[in-house]
């Protein structure tokens, strides 16, 4: 159960990190004004609160972790939200982050 919380909370924090980010761009980029970009800013907020409730205690390995969670995370949000449309190379990098994912927080310890 340890491991299907964590894996939760890594997609909450993805969530609210690359949509905090999409909307601080949207305002910025896009024009749409400060309140996308002050929703943009909670949203991040949310994040990293998220982080703090991973079970694991170690701050380094949560993030580097989730480093690759955003990689895969980013791309999908493109493709959904703005119709980008990765090729191999980006689908294969992925994969390998989320492989490294896997190895940081769920290989067995001693």
């Amino acid at each position: 159960m340890t491991v299907v919380r964590s894996l939760v909370l890594f997609a909450l924090a993805a969530v609210a990190e690359i949509g905090g980010a999409w909307l601080v761009w949207q305002g910025v980029r896009e024009h749409r004004g400060v309140w996308w970009i002050g929703a943009g800013v909670i949203a991040l907020g949310l994040y990293g609160f998220a982080a703090t409730l991973q079970p694991d205690a170690d701050f380094g390995r949560i993030l580097a972790a989730y480093g690759g969670v955003f990689v895969a995370g980013s791309l999908a949000w493109g493709m959904v939200m703005d119709g980008f449309r990765p090729d191999r190379w980006d689908l294969i990098g992925a994969a390998i982050c989320l492989v490294g994912v896997l190895v940081i927080m769920y290989a067995p310890r001693t």
